[in-house]
């Protein structure tokens, strides 16, 4: 008899136990790099048994008979390293970096004693490409990204080759796996980070575009870990504040009055770190208010509860006439964290990252800009947070082990109560026919939706420097969900007769399967288990592993797709069965061979399996409403599957690295993805000749491409970077449901070939820095983008869609701009800045056109889309600027 599932208290009891059995215990995945190299004297012989030394760490190594050495489980940073022998010049290297889950190689020439009395210092230099990786894998450091006019870790991934807009080299969204410290804080909802994390909180990101390692899971386009900070040894402060608001000219395509509001955006940040008095123990505590209005702006000229006149056409508004932001944000956050290495060879941390975010979204927003107090308010509240311990068991092996918790919790509507009086009072949102263009002067908005998930994981991993060249990394996790989701209550305006009196009454309705289901409830159980193997031999690298992932889905599907609510006479019934269990095994293999010594390349190759969001899967999958299923009538309201297989990619990728010069290197990756048993519709007869539509791995798509990145490095005053992605992404249906909204609307459901939604053919991403150390930098992020896909259709009403995304929306230009200078006063260092989004005050990047013109700016229906025409939305937010200050006693 199987044993039923760990609970969460169970499972945190039973890995406490696993740590307390430990004589000494590991360090975990994605979150350490390894240096390596060979100490020789000046006659190239090596120099066994000495010592290496990270300085200001207690990291360090010895020389083989060789000359070799390893250091394992490096925090990523910079560093300085010596190396000392007794007889020889100790020789140290400054500002070494080291980066997640990468080998810095580091050589040392020792010389003799007697010949010199001097130690030797030499600089080091991160190299200008890694010519040692295996696929596409992107870095960015703290020191990079304070520099960038970013924000939030999805700033800086979207500036990636091959990202465009979240969609990682032609994928669908939600096909990217986001780690923090090495542990996935995907919300398994949507596959969405449950997070959002500020730049403040980032000491490193990796972004891998390409293949990834056998350690990473359900993900199929792409991976971003992201590494925290940690605290120091000694108490630094950390601080900025920011103001800032929109700055356009009256009028414009936009049509909008300006007017200045210089407090629109407001961000205040403070973090401070040092050692907490205890032995060996270090915290962390970063804090973030973040105010934001957007640039759309209404009057409360009415509000939900008037009673205008309709059928004369007369309005009633009784509104303060207030200006009132119709989109907007508040948010707080943070990040606590403490780290203990009190016991030898042993580090233990725990961290708590959380938001707690408030506003009202853009889009829809234009319609109320009369009566703003009518729409509903959006709230998120999610955290992140757990235990991780890390062994350092030898010189050669260290292991690691981390419990968290991913919790997340959003809802959206207006009134926390269903029962609330002011929805009577408000009644359906209503607006005139003719008068003020639309918007709505009466009513409130009823929609009511909430999401909660709760996720306990456990994840663990040994790695063993086995040889020299050769390093073996095993692991595995283990993750069990309560998943909440649904509407708490529907608020539905029907009509009541009362003699020959009709009037229009709101009724609730609460927890009424199969019409009004209510929140679901569901806890699907995820396993996986990984072997990962590394080999680096005169600079030949090669990365292979193999993934096996396991899911229970808990939950039940009809026994006879033609009869799916037992409910066809004559029919034999059969039960509801259990949805089956899911695995997956997926090979990973890299290659990368040096050509010359500053030059390489590099294929892989793999295997990537994903779950679709369960949101989709488990959404509307009571089958007992399709028992009124009438005889030869098709059913369009698409029924969820917990029943279905994970989707999968096999990515192929070739490339080219070359260090053209010490400051100036080229890296060129040819890829190919072949996506199969994607989420798509399913359309199901029944014994009665009627038809309804299920989800099930029917769509497909292709991705071919090729990246070309150029970094330039530091010459005088200027750094540069700029990367191309071409790309065709092509499939059958860009979103799952898309099949079904077509036969709908009755256009040819069945699969053809047509390009991906967000289908950019040409990205364009470049960077520009002029920076003098301690005195001033600025730097500019460009960014073109080819026109994306949309359908375009002559006139309107049936038959006037032409092919399917065949048409192409217009290119777009955008430049974001940042500008520090720096002062120390009384041993602080001080410096001002300046943000500027959108500087060239773009009104379209890859947003709204009509399907008539394939234009933002004009419709040849006008009279029909005269509101869509009005609604300055539909363009790109206008220039925003940011001034601000920073404050820090770090060096």
């Amino acid at each position: 008899m199987a044993s039923p599932p760990l609970t969460p208290i169970a499972l945190a009891l039973t890995v406490l136990g696993v740590i307390l059995s430990q004589p000494s215990a590991p360090a975990f995945a994605g979150t350490t790099g390894k240096l390596a190299g060979r100490v020789i004297d000046q006659k190239k012989e090596p120099l066994p048994s000495a010592n290496i030394v990270i300085l200001g760490t207690m990291l360090g190594a010895v020389t083989d008979i060789d000359g070799y050495y390893t250091v394992l489980n490096i925090p990523p940073g910079t560093y300085d390293v010596q190396v000392r022998l007794i007889g020889y010049r100790a020789f140290t290297s400054k500002g070494v970096e080291v980066s997640t889950d990468q080998t810095t190689k580091l050589d040392a020439t020792l010389e003799d004693e007697s010949i010199t009395t001097e130690a030797v210092v030499v600089t080091a230099q991160r190299p200008v490409v890694e010519v040692g990786l295996t696929s596409t894998v992107a870095t960015v450091t703290d020191k990079e990204i304070k520099a960038l006019p970013v924000q939030e870790l999805q700033d800086i991934v979207n500036l990636q080759a091959g990202v465009v807009n979240g969609h990682f080299r032609g994928g669908r969204s939600g096909e990217v796996q986001y780690q923090v410290n090495g542990v996935s804080v995907n919300n398994v909802f949507d596959n969405s980070s449950t997070v959002r994390v500020d730049r403040s909180l980032i000491q490193e990101v990796q972004v891998i575009t390409g293949t990834f390692d056998a350690e990473y899971g359900q993900a199929m386009s792409g991976v971003v870990n992201t590494v925290l900070k940690s605290g120091s040894e000694t108490f630094t402060l950390d601080a900025e504040v920011l103001s800032g608001g929109f700055l356009y000219p009256n009028g414009g395509k936009r049509g909008l009055d300006f007017e200045l509001r210089p407090s629109s955006t407001q961000n205040y940040q403070a973090s401070i770190s040092g050692p907490t008095g205890l032995p060996e123990t270090f915290f962390l505590l970063n804090a973030r208010r973040y105010v934001f209005d957007d640039y759309l702006v209404g009057a409360r000229r009415f509000r939900p509860t008037d009673t205008s006149n309709f059928e004369s056409q007369t309005p009633r508004p009784t509104g303060d006439g207030s200006e009132v932001p119709l989109a907007y944000s508040r948010e707080w956050s943070g990040l606590a964290k403490i780290t203990n290495r009190s016991i030898p060879a042993v580090e233990i941390s725990y961290q708590a990252l959380f938001n707690v975010i408030e506003g009202r979204r853009l889009g829809g927003a234009f319609s109320w800009r009369l009566n703003p107090d009518g729409r509903t308010i959006q709230k998120t509240t999610s955290y992140v947070h757990g235990i991780d311990w890390t062994h350092t068991v030898s010189a050669s092996m260290f292991y690691t082990l981390s419990v968290r918790q991913n919790y997340f919790d959003y809802h959206d509507w207006l009134y926390d109560d269903l029962y609330d009086a002011r929805y009577d009072s408000a009644g359906a949102p209503r607006s005139f026919n003719l008068l003020l263009d639309g918007a709505v002067v009466q009513g409130a908005e009823f929609s009511r939706y909430r999401q909660k998930t709760n996720t306990f994981l456990i994840k663990g991993s040994v790695t063993d420097q086995v040889t020299q060249s050769y390093q073996l990394k095993i692991g595995g996790e283990y993750m069990v969900s309560k998943m909440e989701f649904g509407t708490p209550g529907v608020i539905a305006a029907e009509l009541q007769r009362s003699g020959t009196q009709v009037t229009e009454v709101l009724v609730r309705h609460v927890n009424e399967p199969p019409t009004y289901p209510g929140v679901q409830t569901y806890k699907p159980i995820s396993g996986a288990g990984f072997v990962h193997n590394q080999i680096e031999w005169n600079d030949l690298t090669v990365r292979a592993g193999v993934r096996f992932e396991y899911f229970a889905p808990k939950a039940v599907v009809p026994g006879d797709l033609a009869n799916p609510a037992n409910s066809i006479q004559g029919a034999p019934p059969r039960p509801a069965v259990k949805a089956t269990r899911k695995y997956s095994l997926a090979p990973r293999f890299g290659l990368s061979y040096p050509i010359t010594t500053r030059s390489s390349i590099f294929f892989s190759y793999g295997h990537f399996y994903q779950l679709p969001k369960l949101g989709d899967m488990y959404a509307n999958a009571d089958y007992s409403r399709l028992a009124l299923l009438q005889a030869s009538v098709p059913d369009y309201g698409v029924m969820g599957n917990p029943d279905v297989k994970p989707e999968k990619t096999v990515q192929y990728e070739f490339g080219y690295k070359n260090a053209v010069t010490d400051f100036l290197g080229i890296s060129v990756n040819l890829f190919y993805k072949d996506i199969r048993d994607l989420l798509g519709v399913a359309f199901i007869k029944t014994y009665t000749g009627a038809q309804y539509s299920r989800l099930d791995n029917i769509d497909f798509g292709n991705v071919t491409g090729f990246t070309l990145s150029i970094d330039q490095r530091r010459i005088g005053i200027v750094s540069t970077t700029l990367d191309y992605t071409w790309q065709m992404a092509q499939g059958n249906s860009s979103e799952p449901q898309e099949a079904a909204n077509l036969a709908q609307a009755g256009f040819d459901p069945r699969p053809q070939q047509v390009p991906f939604n967000w289908d950019q053919r040409h990205t364009i991403n470049a960077t520009i820095q002029l920076s003098e150390p301690d005195n001033y930098a600025v730097s500019a992020i460009l960014r073109f983008g080819g026109g994306q896909p949309y359908t375009p259709s002559l006139g309107s009403g049936f038959g006037s869609q032409i092919e399917r995304n065949s048409g192409r929306k217009p290119d777009g230009f955008l430049v974001d701009l940042r500008f520090e200078k720096y002062f120390t006063l009384a041993g602080w260092n001080l410096s001002t800045f300046a943000r500027v989004f959108n500087l060239l005050n773009a009104t379209y990047f890859n947003g709204f056109v009509f399907q008539n013109t394939g234009s933002p700016d004009y419709s040849l229906t006008a009279v029909t889309d005269k509101n869509q025409l009005l609604d300055p939305t539909r363009y790109y937010a206008p220039r925003r600027i940011e001034i601000g200050l920073t404050l820090s006693s770090s060096q």
